[in-house]
């Protein structure tokens, strides 16, 4: 089994290169669909976002308001790294199950994490091959106003609170831009 990582900033086109990963035979495990299936209503982390963050990153129905927890954690960065200690785990370790019950299935497979983080986090040293996806900041900024339906300035904090493109390169064994 191969394990590459596929990472890159946000709005940087990650999910156009899973999807071209995918459709060439790849497996595909999302960290940000794991983290999404993690925060559904009365899951351990969801009870542990709100005890972090607050009942006003609350939605009606119950479910996370994405914008608003984003607002928090992008303007400061203790609570973006307390955000990371209470997702971060949990998506490793189902990340590495789902890895574990694929190469069980198919021990020659090819699997793609995709995984915003996976750099920053050191979690690229786990992976066999390391792609990074890159793009223009306007790009980002484009796409993050588009796909999130926020304005430039809150664009820009997301992005500032990153690393920079430029260091994942230099890690990268390819580069998707």
């Amino acid at each position: 089994m191969l394990i590459v990582g596929l990472t890159g900033g946000v709005a940087s086109g990650k999910t156009a290169a899973s999807q071209v990963l995918k459709e060439e035979g790849a497996y595909i495990i999302d960290a940000d669909q794991i983290a999404r299936e993690l925060v559904q209503p009365q899951k351990p982390a969801w009870n542990e976002l709100i005890r972090a963050f607050g009942k006003d990153i609350l939605q009606e129905d119950g479910s996370i308001h994405r914008k608003k927890l984003a607002e928090k954690v992008f303007a400061d960065p203790k609570q973006r790294k307390r955000l990371n200690q209470i997702l971060h785990p949990r998506i490793k370790e189902e990340m590495g199950r789902r890895t574990k019950e694929i190469g069980q299935k198919d021990p020659e497979a090819i699997v793609v994490i995709d995984a915003p983080l996976l750099v920053e986090l050191g979690d690229h040293y786990e992976m066999d091959k390391l792609i990074v996806v890159t793009s223009t900041q306007t790009q980002q900024i484009e796409r993050l106003k588009e796909r999130d339906g926020i304005g430039p300035e809150a664009a820009l904090k997301i992005l500032s609170s990153q690393m920079s493109l430029g260091e994942k390169v230099k890690l990268a064994d390819f580069i998707i831009g």
